[in-house]
């Protein structure tokens, strides 16, 4: 039998990959290929305009050599006609039975192969082992390692030097008025005016924000022009028209842009048309003269419009939209959330660009349009591995399938030019991308952007490009008064959203005493919020919306309203989410009416490495579910749930995608109810990237509790608490009863119900009654406590001197004049010896639960505790803050910041706690012989647990000699201890001592 020689392989599977990548060159054992070197001709090259070069260097298994000649393609000098060096090379290895195959082309896409990527800087991935996959896994990472994140990043540093030179230019003009102009011009919205800024510093901000935007706007044109030019042969480079040896550079620059729109490109080039029109020549020609040089630097690293690099800039420089907490989304994560989100569409023929054109996909928060961006590309990569070409795709994608909405009109600037970048010689005659009018309208009413649409499907846009006209779109020629965009009810099959976090409180409840930051942007008068915020709870009442989880949820009510049956949702949602009870509708709506549902987040230890939104350290989630259909029941009482926990954010789109490949695959997966064996471990070659696990999460009060962990035998463990089993790793189950705190006590007040303020006057209502009394009937006195004082309080926590199961009052109440009737109230009411740390920061505090030796109140930082039974004060002071009750905490808690644990003063009604009522009189009394033992121990921070001496001893105790199990089920819990501390949201990275 003939054997297959390498040669034959490689020409076969160039052949599939061919067919794969239409604006590519796939080209086998090609000669012509290496500049000046015919005889080092790579096994595959792809080539593709505006891409960075990829070669594959492949052999038969076991291919011992094959990773150090690709390691050597390095060494190569350029390709023929391309300007760009190699960056990624791919070893890949046949599996030896092809060598024996006939139809050899079959048997390649029918055989897994395996494969690794070399980046010239940036090492090899994976780290160890090898990804496995067919062709089409094959194609989709050659088409993302074509620019690696390295490249990215030094064009990000290289547009972002530019920019700041630019901006240079303008504050030292003469010209002091350019920047009112200009503001005025781009129809930007005035920055925040916060009581605590003064006016020199805000109008500072105002005035770089403004100069900023401005200079990326035109460095945005520029690097769009460098990439048409030459495309269309009437426009010229943009080296012809500006620089240092260009006579008039802002004329012939204002020329070609004129020429420019005669095409199209609105989006783009007529407001930086605008801009230029407005500066003097000299600032003219010094500014185009520095953006020039970075468009120019961006071209030759192969980076022109690829992965939003102009939207990754803008993010920086919108002061507004930080404030606002819509936090920009990473390509890598954007990447990860749209391939999700992606696969879950049903039904899809993607080699059919007629179905692709019916599909409906919206962004009510699209901000610099990285998501919209992200689920375009993986639609035009399936589309193209399907034989199709993604350039005739284009404009139907554009005009018909992609929608974006946003109240920052440059940021839907940005999310034009991006999408319009994607196929640049490809022209459309409009666009689905609306600038939603926000605060304070001409005729006096109030609008709150694209919640509007909560409201009714119809709404009027605006898109500031220029004064006096007002144009939308591609073409730029419909006036915005006369605009307005239609979104039916139950029309999309996805929306994609990364929706701003604020809410409009800065607290628990609903009340409306501060001003409403969700809405402090854009020069809104207090008047103007309170309006908005009005306007808000009216939109979202009778949905999922809710004020304490803020607009977040007030964007989910609208995704929900808009999607069809079978829809996918796919939103980025701070990690309070998961357990939070002003987050309990949402859940509760994704486990009746979804179902397909996967919850990501990252298990690291550090703030911003636990965010997939950049510039925050404030943890987040993806949530990804498809809206169900006629066809499936409501019903059951539970609904599957897929919790994934990462080790770290993905680093580059290669790992983005590779991850998303493996969740995706359909495999059947350990869930939460299995018992303490973990959850199936995702890995990228033999480096393991995180772990999945499925829970049966109730209908009813349903919480998503298995995030954010390293160790998924741990919430198994704390699960199985929860159902009244001790179930430890390596052990049988064993019954323990179990209860939620409610059951058995009664949780304590809120701090604003002991001393907070009147109800703000509101200012469009000067008359409004000022004899309101305050919500709280005391005042916190800073004066030191003592033992005589008549309303001792355990306000805040001082972790050096919470090392005793018994702490003292650190503050006293003053009950203020008229309140004393309530005072007293609240004193008989809610006094008491056990405190509940509301915040329990982990790495340096050692108590969940503190005891005072005389009732007090709880404060700020605790809440009282009252039992029917002051007995079960002790027992429920030593099992708290055991390992078993730190383990019901944390699994309990909302786990958003690195080391620290949040039970809202609500959420504390359903932690899992023993079941005091089940304890005899004898081991009641054992609690309380226990506590008198280690009342004035001294306990290590929390996360120190098992290397405690005297926690260790407490666990023994408890264990041991109040639940009657014996030294195996001890040592067991020592163990639980060891993993529990290892969590990364347990230390938070804090180094152990």
């Amino acid at each position: 039998m003939s054997r297959q020689h390498e040669v034959n392989l490689n020409n076969k599977l160039a052949e599939l990959l061919d067919g794969m990548f239409c604006q590519s060159q796939v080209q086998p054992e090609n000669t012509d290929v290496i500049a000046k070197s015919p005889g080092k001709r790579p096994d595959i090259s792809i080539t593709s305009q505006g891409r960075a070069p990829v070669f594959i260097e492949a052999e038969v298994g076991p291919a011992g050599a094959v990773e150090k000649e690709a390691q050597e393609r390095f060494q190569t000098p350029r390709l023929n006609d391309e300007s760009r060096p190699l960056e990624a090379v791919i070893a890949l290895i046949y599996p030896q039975e092809l060598r024996a195959r006939t139809k050899l082309k079959a048997a390649i896409a029918q055989s897994r192969l395996r494969y690794c990527v070399f980046y010239a800087k940036d090492g090899r991935f994976p780290t160890t082992g090898w990804l496995e996959g067919f062709v089409h896994d094959l194609a989709d990472l050659i088409h993302l390692v074509a620019i690696p994140k390295s490249a990215f990043d030094r064009a990000t540093d290289t547009l972002m030097s530019g920019i700041d030179g630019a901006v240079s230019v303008l504050e030292n003009s003469d010209a002091i008025h350019l920047t009112d102009e200009i503001f005025s011009l781009l129809g930007l919205a005035d920055v925040i005016q916060t009581k605590d800024l003064p006016e020199d510093k805000r109008l500072k901000l105002k005035n770089t924000q403004t100069r900023r935007i401005a200079c990326a706007i035109l460095a945005n044109a520029l690097i769009f022009h460098e990439r048409i030019a030459g495309v269309h042969q009437h426009i010229r480079p943009i080296d012809h028209i500006c620089g240092k040896y260009i006579d008039n550079p802002k004329q012939d620059t204002l020329d070609a842009w004129q020429n420019i729109l005669t095409i199209n490109y609105w989006p783009i080039f007529d407001a930086a048309k605008n801009i230029i029109h407005l500066l003097p020549a000299r600032e003219a020609s010094e500014i185009l003269e520095i953006l020039k040089n970075a468009a120019e630097s961006i071209r030759k690293a192969g980076l022109l419009y690829e992965h939003d690099l102009t939207g990754h800039i803008f993010q920086r420089l919108i002061v507004d939209r930080k404030y606002l907490a819509a936090f920009y989304t990473l390509p890598e994560s954007a990447a990860l959330l749209a391939r999700l989100a992606v696969a879950k569409m049903q039904n899809i023929d993607w080699k059919n660009a007629q179905a692709i054109g019916q599909l409906r996909i919206a962004d009510f928060a699209c901000g610099t349009g990285a998501l919209l961006a992200a689920v375009y590309d993986q639609i035009a990569n399936r589309y193209e591995r399907a034989g199709g070409n993604p350039e005739t795709l284009h404009p139907t994608m554009i005009e018909q399938v992609l929608y974006g909405c946003d109240v920052m009109p440059y940021a839907v600037h940005i999310t034009a030019s991006t999408l319009s970048g994607k196929q640049p010689i490809r022209t459309y005659d409009n666009s689905r991308l609306y600038t939603m009018p926000c605060g304070r309208q001409k005729d006096k009413t109030v609008q709150i952007g694209s919640l509007e649409f909560l409201d009714k499907p119809e709404q009027r846009v605006l898109f500031h490009t220029g004064d006096p006209a007002k144009r939308i779109g591609s073409v730029g020629e419909e006036a915005a008064d006369l605009l307005k965009a239609n979104v039916p009810d139950q029309s999309l099959d996805m929306v994609i959203m990364n929706p701003p976090f604020t809410s409009a409180t800065n607290h628990e409840g609903d009340h409306a005493d501060v001003i409403n930051p969700a809405f402090a942007a854009f020069g809104a008068t207090e008047e103007d919020m309170d309006e908005m915020g009005k306007r808000l709870n009216a939109l979202g009442k009778g949905t999922c919306y809710h004020g304490n989880a803020g607009i977040a949820s007030a964007f989910t009510a609208l995704a929900d309203k808009k999607l069809k049956p079978g829809g996918v949702l796919a939103l980025v949602l701070p990690l309070t989410a998961a357990v939070g009870s002003s987050w309990q509708k949402i859940r509760t709506l994704l486990a009746k009416e979804y179902t397909d549902i996967t919850v990501v987040s990252i298990a690291a230890a550090k703030g911003y490495d636990t965010a997939f939104s950049a510039d925050t350290g404030m943890s987040d989630c993806l949530v990804i579910a498809r809206k169900k259909s006629a066809s499936i029941s409501s019903q059951s009482s539970a609904s599957a749930t897929r919790f994934v926990s990462l080790l770290q954010r993905p680093v580059n789109l290669a790992e983005a995608g590779e991850i998303a490949r493996k969740l995706t695959a359909d495999k059947a997966i350990r869930a939460l109810e299995d018992g303490p064996f973990g959850g199936d471990e995702v890995f990228c070659g033999q480096e393991k990237m995180g772990e999945t696990i499925s829970a049966n999460v109730p209908r009813t009060n349903p919480t998503w509790n298995p995030v954010r962990i390293h160790d998924f035998s741990l919430p198994q463990t704390a699960y199985a608490l929860t159902q009244g089993k001790l179930h430890l790793p390596r052990r049988k189950s064993k019954p323990l009863a179990m209860t939620e705190l409610k059951n058995v006590g009664m949780r304590g007040l809120l701090s604003r119900d002991i001393n907070g303020p009147a109800p703000r006057i509101r200012p469009d209502k000067p008359n409004q009654a000022k004899s309101r009394l305050p919500r709280g009937p005391f005042d916190v006195s800073e004066s030191i406590p003592k033992p005589t004082d008549t309303y001792p309080v355990l306000w805040n926590h001082d972790a050096k001197k919470e090392i005793h199961l018994i702490c003292q009052p650190d503050r006293k109440l003053i009950v203020r004049p008229g309140m004393e009737e309530k005072a007293n109230e609240i004193w008989y009411r809610f006094a008491g010896r056990c405190h509940f740390s509301i915040q329990f920061r982990i790495n340096s505090q050692p108590l969940a639960i503190a005891f005072t030796k005389e009732p007090c109140i709880g404060g700020s930082a605790w809440s009282n505790v009252n039992f029917p039974k002051k007995s079960w004060d002790y027992a429920f002071s030593i099992w708290s803050n055991c390992t078993l009750g730190l383990l019901c905490y944390w699994w309990h808690a909302t786990r958003q910041q690195p080391g620290r644990a949040i039970i809202s003063i609500t959420a504390s009604e359903t932690l899992p706690v023993l079941d005091f009522r089940a304890l005899s009189q004898v081991q009641l009394r054992k609690a309380k012989a226990i506590f008198d033992q280690f009342k004035n121990k001294h306990f290590l921070p929390a996360y120190l647990a098992d290397q405690d001496k005297v926690r260790e001893e407490l666990d023994r105790r408890v264990i041991c000699d109040l639940l009657g199990f014996d030294e195996t089920i001890f040592k067991s819990v020592r163990q639980l201890a060891r993993k529990w501390c290892a969590e990364p949201s347990v230390h938070g990275g804090k180094q152990r001592p």
